[in-house]
């Protein structure tokens, strides 16, 4: 049996949806969130915990588990290791790391994990009558996977999370290419209903999810689009984070500005590489 705990604000972050999963001889949660954290009684009997990916919105409950063991993908199994590990997949600049290691440990429980144990995608995980399928979905981190449970066709797409705001790849250890193959993947995933970790929580049937991934993905030309326009005239990728292609300009989130910045450069990496922009003089580029 499969359960959604839902989070505050249907997972708006720092929030989001966890997954509870019940076989006849195990139960696994996944993702253990801020709502698991705060609410006393919300820490149900489970034998196994797996972790979508190491960012610390999908860590914050798993304070709670201590003596149960904890699985992630070896990709991102550095990220529960130690907490030097987990600013490393974000590769946050110097100037705010030090308040964000603050942020991770205070608001977000963040404990270490070195006791870990890696899965890799295709990896099952068998709780008796049901299984766990490990789907690794790279791009938002280099570790990120979904999970198939199966028999109850339930897909947990994690932080493939269809929303408006559009894919985040923002953190050292994204890359924008296999972030579109992933959504590519997630396309060809059988499962009747798919579980995201933020906003749209249970979408019911394939159909509709090509719908929301369609476009989810679309933001990413919008993205560009408006990329394309401004470099118009030659700009830095410190104008570019400035202008803010990925938040909304009020946002203030520590790391938006590094968010800008790192998607910017993945951008121009690819403008460059398509023969879109030239770069003009050092750091400066410009449109063809």
């Amino acid at each position: 049996m499969t359960s959604v705990i839902h989070g505050a604000d249907n997972g708006r972050y720092p929030d989001g949806n966890a997954l509870l999963v019940r076989g006849t001889s195990e139960t696994i949660l996944i993702d253990p969130t801020l709502t698991i954290a705060h609410d006393a009684n919300s820490a149900a009997r489970v034998d196994r915990v797996l972790i979508s990916h190491c960012h610390e919105d999908h860590l914050a409950g798993l304070f709670k588990y201590a003596n149960v063991p904890v699985h992630v993908h070896a990709e991102d199994r550095l990220g529960l290791q130690t907490l030097e590990g987990l600013m490393t997949i974000y590769g946050l600049p110097a100037s705010i790391e030090a308040a964000w290691r603050d942020e991770v440990v205070t608001r977000f429980h963040y404990v270490t994990r070195p006791d870990a144990a890696a899965f890799v995608g295709g990896d099952v995980f068998e709780l008796g009558g049901t299984t766990v399928h490990a789907i690794h979905l790279p791009g938002h981190t280099r570790g990120h996977s979904g999970f198939l449970v199966e028999p109850d066709g339930v897909m947990f797409l994690a932080d493939v999370d269809l929303t408006g705001f559009g894919p985040y790849y923002g953190d050292a250890w994204s890359s924008l290419d296999a972030f579109e193959r992933s959504i590519e993947r997630c396309r060809q995933i059988e499962a009747a209903t798919f579980v995201t970790f933020h906003h749209k929580g249970v979408v019911e049937g394939r159909a509709t999810l090509r719908a929301l991934l369609d476009a989810y993905e679309a933001v990413i030309a919008k993205r560009e689009e408006a990329m394309l326009e401004f470099l118009a005239e030659p700009r830095t990728l410190d104008e570019m984070m400035a202008r803010r292609f990925v938040y909304r300009p009020h946002v203030t989130l520590l790391f938006a500005d590094a968010v800008e910045r790192r998607s910017a450069e993945l951008h121009v990496e690819r403008f460059l590489a398509r023969g879109q922009v030239v770069e003009v003089d050092a750091g400066r580029y410009r449109r063809r």
